[in-house]
């Protein structure tokens, strides 16, 4: 027989009556009535927590900062609570709360102790406490009610800490901008100090410099003041020896002025004799310039007369011997003659100078008989001034001798301070040093403060909040997701919707034939008998898929990115579950159709579908990549959610394969259910 003819005649039954086809309509509402419902209680629980009540109590007594301040965090983070109406909130005293919890009219109770503030507070302590926010729960009212508020603890803890860090840092902030400012400050005093550090380095160095100049002087006054005193017991000596020189002196003269008295007429009567003495000797120098004069004009008249005197003794008969013999003798005559000429003038000259010289001495004379009187009054007043030298002399020794005692003071002196000077310079040399190293220092702690002063940041007040609020919470979330569900209930989606098709199926055979007895009764071809006893539940699921998505795409409002593709998809689904659980009650009959509720809760509770698989047991984690409602639930995220499709093709190739291999079971069961048996014809179980 053909299968279409077989699902026909099958339908054809199911919908024989009015009761029939209310039956059948049931049958194609569960799936919707059982994934509709189910989506539409938990479509977003998460919204709904507004109107779950909770309580929250502040006992925290506050404290009081260093400051000054007043701290009082806990009301602040009740009245927070309060007014974030992320619960029904309601703030109660300790005991309410506590009897709330109990009696369930509060879900949990969130309780802020009493040294809350005070124990925050002492983060700026040497000795920090923990703070601690106190939750109470009772799984007697909802287990999820104490997961939800360990979630809402961590979150008021995260608060907490966060609004404590950006103070904390937010004043931390303002101590770096405080210690900026010392800093700045101490660049300031550390430039001034380096500077003047360099210039006492270098009046150091100079006063080193001048201490040893200054002591190499004292020496040399020292030594000066030595030859001082030294000279100055000469000079008193010789100042001894003039005053007594001065006294010979003062004696002499006396004696020379007695003796001199008569000196003007003595030297009057001289000059008169010198002037005579001049006038004779005038005299005999004119007698002898006349002799000079006579003895000249000889000398020319015997050389004049020479040659003719000769001439005539030739002329009678002078031979050239005796002619030689002649001029020898006037030869020799001549030198008499020149030699008296020049005693001659020699003699003239020395009485013209003996005349002059006498004229001069007249001279003389005169200016001394006419000095004398002059050099009589010199010579009294020299004996009276020789008189007031040796006075003058006397003092000068007295004076010499304070001045050499005073010298020899200046000495000792001038040794001492030269020492003083030396260990002045010694002293000062060592400053020097000293004040070299501290330039160093300075200049290396200078150098220091300007590193820490541009190290240490100097945020205005908009950064120093901007920083404060990124030090409380440094991590921002953000959230990137490649496909999203958009609610609870449409995360729940592929698995309830994969459930409703699988139990949509079971039910579907508590009224359908698995296999037509009038087909077994004939020669059809198995395949033909298992097929067309699949088809006709296959097509009634169809039914139930395209009611299922009308209800949750529209009803519901859970987006399906790839509407198309997911209803084909449920409807290959579906008719997979349909064959799976027409294989079991084929083969099995009504033990199958128990095999296929066991099935059903394997797969519940290995398909994933809410937390992750690899959360499961090791045994259910094995069986999470066999069974179909697996690959099922994975398929229906991607296509919900609009994920990438290439998964999705492997899903479809494990749900073909359990759909061909299932309906080649169903043909082996049809094959074997030609032959009826005992057992068949009056079954132990029967559903």
């Amino acid at each position: 027989m053909n299968p279409i003819r077989l699902a026909v005649a099958e339908l054809r039954r199911l919908t024989s009556s009015r009761l029939a086809r209310l039956a059948l309509a049931a049958l194609v509402l569960i799936p919707t009535l059982y994934g509709g419902l189910y989506l539409y209680a938990n479509h977003d629980p998460y919204g709904a927590f507004p109107r779950v009540p909770a309580a929250v109590v502040s006992d925290d007594t506050g404290t009081t900062l260093s400051t000054g301040e007043k701290l009082q965090v806990g009301d602040g983070v009740a009245d927070h609570l309060v007014g974030s109406k992320s619960f029904d909130w309601h703030r109660v005293s300790h005991a309410e709360a506590m009897r709330g919890v109990d009696d369930g009219t509060y879900s949990f109770a969130v309780i802020l102790p009493r040294s809350f503030s005070a124990d925050l507070a002492s983060t700026a302590e040497f000795k920090p406490r923990q703070a601690t926010v106190v939750l109470e729960t009772n799984d007697a009212n909802n287990y999820m009610t104490s997961m939800i508020g360990n979630q809402v603890i961590k979150q008021v803890s995260a608060s907490v800490a966060s609004q404590v860090s950006e103070t904390a840092a937010s004043k931390l902030l303002l101590g770096f901008s405080q210690v900026h400012d010392q800093l700045v400050k101490a660049v300031d005093g550390s430039e001034r100090l380096r500077a003047g550090a360099a210039r006492a380095d270098s009046g150091a160095h100079r006063l080193a410099s001048g201490a040893s100049s200054f002591a190499s002087g004292l020496r040399d006054l020292a030594s000066g003041a030595e030859r001082l005193d030294a000279g100055v017991g000469r000079a008193a000596a010789g100042a001894d020896e003039l005053q007594a020189g001065a006294g010979q002196l003062a004696s002499g003269l006396g004696t020379l002025q007695s003796r001199t008295a008569g000196l003007p007429a003595q030297t009057a009567e001289l000059a008169d004799g010198a002037e005579q003495v001049a006038a004779g000797n005038r005299t005999i120098a004119g007698y002898g310039a006349k002799a000079a004069s006579a003895s000249t004009d000889l000398r020319k008249r015997i050389a004049a007369d020479r040659s003719a005197f000769i001439s005539d003794l030739q002329a009678q008969g002078l031979t050239e011997a005796q002619r030689a013999v002649v001029e020898s003798r006037l030869d020799a005559i001549d030198g008499y003659v020149s030699r008296a000429d020049t005693t001659i003038q020699s003699a003239s000259v020395d009485l013209t100078r003996l005349s002059t010289g006498a004229g001069r001495v007249a001279t003389g004379a005169r200016s001394l008989a006419n000095a004398a009187p002059a050099l009589t009054d010199g010579i009294a007043s020299a004996r009276s001034g020789s008189v007031r030298l040796r006075n003058g002399a006397g003092t000068l020794a007295g004076g010499l001798d304070s001045l050499q005692h005073g010298a020899a003071q200046i000495s000792f002196g001038a040794g001492r301070a030269a020492d003083g000077s030396d260990s002045l310079a010694r002293g000062a040399g060592s400053l020097a040093t000293g004040l070299d190293t501290l330039t160093q220092g300075v200049g290396d702690l200078h150098t220091g403060l300007v590193k820490g002063r541009d190290s240490v940041p100097d945020p205005s007040d908009a950064q120093r909040k901007a920083m404060a609020q990124t030090i409380g919470n440094p991590v921002g979330v953000s959230t990137g997701s490649l496909s999203s569900a958009g609610s609870y209930g449409a995360g729940l989606a592929p698995l309830f919707l994969s459930l409703a098709l699988w139990i949509g199926a079971y039910v579907l055979f508590l009224f359908v034939r698995p296999l037509s007895t009038r087909a077994l009764a004939t020669s059809a071809r198995p395949v033909r008998t298992a097929v067309g006893g699949w088809l006709a539940p296959a097509l009634v699921g169809l039914v139930q898929v395209a009611a299922l998505v009308l209800v949750v795409g529209r009803g519901l409002d859970i987006r399906i990115a790839h509407p198309v593709l997911a209803f084909l998809f449920l409807c290959l689904t579906s008719m997979t579950f349909v064959a799976i659980l027409h294989a079991l009650a084929s083969r099995f009959g009504a033990v199958g159709k128990f095999l296929g509720l066991v099935l059903m809760v394997v797969q519940l509770v290995s398909a994933g579908g809410t937390f992750p698989w690899q959360t499961l047991p090791g045994p259910l984690r094995a069986i999470h990549h066999v069974v179909p409602m697996s690959h099922a639930v994975d398929g229906l995220r991607r296509l919900l959610y609009g994920a990438d499709l290439g998964p999705v093709t492997g899903s479809l190739g494990v749900l073909t394969a359990y759909l061909l291999g299932a309906l080649a079971v169903s043909t082996v069961a049809a094959r074997r259910s030609r032959m009826w048996t005992p057992r068949r014809i009056k079954p132990e179980l029967a559903l």
